[in-house]
């Protein structure tokens, strides 16, 4: 490994950029995202930038259940980050769909049907501790070069 690619590692680890993508949620993770990065939990302490375009992001969190209307745009998100990357799913929504099961508005059971998944933080809404946690699991994979994307996998 060369010097410049363990520079690199490291900074993903303590500097992980995130962009955030809604993908049909009730809004209940996105207001619980806002939090980690005001002065209260103050992500940017551990080097964490919400980013206004994904290609500058390390760091997909994704909400909500996956409509079809949404599926394109996180595909598009997600093909947009740079390589590599990872993804945080935030929320019962995207590992279950919740209350929202079985509604022909959505993709599938599970986000990981549209996009590789790396991190699920659970809850409905999770708490920001949680959300924090799970980011700082996503840059540790990402540093160790074992995020879905770094390995080759796809849904």
């Amino acid at each position: 490994m060369s010097v410049f690619s363990k520079l690199l590692a490291v900074s993903r680890r303590k500097s992980p950029w995130i962009y955030h993508a809604a993908a049909g949620s009730c809004n209940g993770c996105d207001i619980e995202i806002i939090p980690c990065i005001t002065p209260r939990y103050d992500a940017e302490q551990i080097g964490v930038v919400l980013q206004t375009t994904p290609k500058h992001a390390d760091i997909l969190l994704v909400t909500g259940a996956h409509t079809w209307r949404l599926r394109e745009a996180v595909l598009d998100i997600y093909t947009e980050m740079p390589s590599p990357k990872a993804v945080v799913a935030i929320g019962s929504c995207p590992a279950s769909c919740n209350v929202f099961y079985g509604s022909p508005t959505l993709v599938g059971d599970t986000i990981d049907e549209v996009i590789p998944v790396d991190v699920w933080v659970p809850g409905c809404p999770p708490r920001p501790q949680l959300i924090m946690d799970g980011i700082a699991q996503a840059a540790r994979l990402l540093a160790e070069g074992r995020t879905a994307d770094q390995q080759g996998r796809r849904t």
